[in-house]
């Protein structure tokens, strides 16, 4: 099988860089699965899990907070203002961040602050359930 290189990367330096057989990426449209020679594109993501797996069989799991996948024959970018990598994400860390987000719901105060805590608590869920393997 083919493998193609792996990019991940966010304001604060690079989270990923690999050869790998398969892509699954969640975009806005619906989740996509690329391997490598797929057809140049470029597509926003959704706050969730990019899979990535090996030739060997074996996968790993970055945790993104949205972002976008550009998708060359050769080479897959992805450029997302947040990611881990499963085994990095600190899961006490995450479970704080959702119960804020969940307070800053339950208060209701205006559109926006309601707008990015939902977001945060998207966010703080998706590292959770990365790191627990349940994508």
């Amino acid at each position: 099988m083919k493998t193609v290189q792996v990019n991940i990367v966010t304001p604060d330096g690079p989270v990923y860089d690999s050869q790998v057989a398969m892509v699954i990426a969640k975009t806005v449209s619906g989740e996509i699965g690329v391997l490598a020679g797929h057809i140049p594109m470029v597509a926003p993501l959704s706050i969730g899990a990019v899979t990535l797996k090996k030739e060997n069989g074996s996968q790993e799991v970055v945790a993104v907070g949205g972002g976008f996948i550009e998708v060359r024959p050769d080479q897959i970018s992805i450029l997302a203002p947040s990611a881990e990598v499963a085994a990095d994400i600190d899961l006490a860390r995450a479970k704080e961040a959702a119960a804020r987000a969940e307070q800053r719901l339950q208060k209701k105060q205006d559109d926006i602050d309601f707008k990015r805590a939902q977001l945060a608590l998207q966010r703080a869920i998706n590292r959770i359930n990365v790191h627990e393997g349940n994508i």
